[in-house]
């Protein structure tokens, strides 16, 4: 029998059972990227814990409705509602039409998806696409909720019960962060239609009662959420920095959507929990888009890591925990991602077909890493219950295939398929090919079975000078690698 899955709700601070909307289905919205730019490797911690509560999902028999939108208007270069619009700016600093600008960061985001094995969700929402029934949305609680500014039609926070509860203190946490507006009833309003200024036009606009112009950011999710999800939904997911403000403001919208209900009961927000990564955190300050050069997956593939290994960094912290990013760490992760994948093909090679799970420390284990999964997506230790099935010994294989095929089906390590010659990857300032290096090794054991050492040492001193350190003796029997 499975354990009742437990999750942490933002809103209510607190562990909570699971429990769906609708009986066998679960219904997931997880926001997505402003897609101006490449997004950064803290970025993607986002949509691996996403991935993995999905998983978790599908693991324990819902059907999975899961949305994940993308922003390509709107959003602007202040979380609070502040600045310009992120994508009017790129496309203004790039010269190039904003809807270029979309199609271009869409896609690298949607490469590092598949690169780090995060499922499809059911439907990516673009926001463009929604805009109609964003004024709509927007007409239906203006009359009540909003009033209007030269720079557009802003919502009034005061109308609604409980606003900032997501966010704890609201107003002595983020007051700082609030756009101010002359005009504004409350220091937290925040627009719900920004108006375009007299004499300009933006590269997206579009009609509505309170002018040209285009969405706020917030109004966003909260329309394409209930447009695919319906209200309330399960479970609402983004990273931390979105708890304070956006996702306060969303809820805010929500309740005046629905009819103004109390936060006392967690379905007038407009999702039943709400839940929230930390941050990854990188001491260099490599982790900030503004810096010009960050930290980007492709960076740690040209550095010769495969992209899982940072899946499994992931993984190794609890999600809600603050996670360090250092080059050491992404190394030790790359290092237990090889140890299990050898292992993992060990038992590929010996063994054609899977079998039922009966061995009982096999079923021990399966219990433990169903506890762990449903103790608020414990992947830490889930991952250390999957070593252990790897290393058993004395169990027949067939079973122990089987059971890593359930585990892994949660965790999204693609062990079944992902293969030893799979992690060599290339730096991109190798000067030398794998078949290159493969070749001299060939050479150095022919010359070391012949005992010609000075031969082979020869071979070592150029591959070392071109970049290729040799392993001899190295436990996990790899032959060498590429520095980096």
């Amino acid at each position: 029998m499975m354990t009742k899955l437990k999750l942490y709700n933002s809103l209510t601070r607190k562990l909570e059972v699971f429990t769906p909307v609708h009986d066998g289905e679960a219904r997931i919205y997880t926001c997505g990227p402003t897609v101006y730019n490449y997004p950064h490797i803290g970025n993607m911690r986002a949509y691996v814990f996403a991935d993995i509560l999905g998983r978790v999902m599908t693991y324990k028999g819902y059907k999975l409705t899961h949305i994940i939108n993308i922003t390509d208007v709107g959003h602007l270069t202040d979380d609070a509602d502040a600045g310009e619009d992120k994508m009017e700016k790129m496309a203004n600093e790039r010269a190039k039409s904003i809807w270029d600008i979309a199609q271009h960061y869409t896609k690298a985001y949607w490469d590092d998806v598949k690169a780090l094995n995060i499922r499809q969700p059911a439907k990516w929402s673009i926001a463009t696409d929604y805009v109609p029934q964003m004024i709509e949305y927007a007409k239906g609680i203006a009359d009540k909720h909003c009033y209007q500014l030269d720079s557009g039609l802003y919502f009034d926070v005061s109308t609604v019960a409980d606003y900032g509860k997501l966010a704890r203190s609201q107003t002595e946490e983020g007051e700082g962060r609030i756009e101010t507006v002359e005009g504004k009833r409350n220091g937290a309003d925040f627009a719900i239609w920004r108006k375009t200024p007299a004499g300009e036009k933006r590269q997206m606009e579009w009609d509505s009662p309170w002018g040209k112009g285009a969405p706020g950011w917030h109004l966003e999710c909260s329309v394409m959420s209930e447009a695919l999800l319906g209200f309330p939904f399960d479970i609402h997911t983004g990273g931390i920095d979105h708890r304070e403000i956006h996702h306060a403001n969303e809820i805010a919208q929500n309740q005046a959507h629905s009819g103004c209900g109390s936060l006392d009961c967690a379905d007038n927000s407009g999702a039943r929990i709400w839940m929230h990564n930390n941050f990854l955190i990188e001491r260099s300050g490599k982790m900030s888009k503004s810096s010009g050069e960050f930290l980007r997956l492709k960076l740690l593939v040209d550095k010769g890591f495969h992209p899982l290994a940072y899946r499994l960094m992931c993984l190794q912290a609890h999600y809600r925990s603050e996670l360090e990013f250092s080059w050491e760490g992404l190394q030790a992760a790359f290092t237990r991602l090889k140890r299990m994948v050898m292992g993992v093909e060990r038992l590929r090679s010996d063994n054609q077909s899977a079998d039922e799970v009966q061995h009982p420390k096999l079923i021990d284990a399966l219990q433990k890493f169903d506890a762990a999964i449903s103790d608020d997506l414990n992947s830490a230790v889930a991952l250390t219950i999957l070593d252990d099935v790897i290393a058993m010994k004395k169990i027949e294989g067939e079973q122990k295939l089987s059971l890593i095929a359930i585990l892994d089906g949660v965790l999204g390590l693609d062990l079944l398929t992902l293969t030893r010659k799979d992690l060599r990857i290339r730096p991109q300032n190798a000067q030398l090919t794998e078949d290159e290096i493969e070749a001299a090794l060939i050479k150095r054991r022919e010359a070391r079975a012949a005992k010609d050492f000075a031969a082979s040492d020869k071979i070592r001193d150029d591959l070392i000078a071109k970049g290729v350190e040799i392993m001899d003796g190295d436990p996990l029997g790899w032959e060498w690698k590429l520095d980096i």
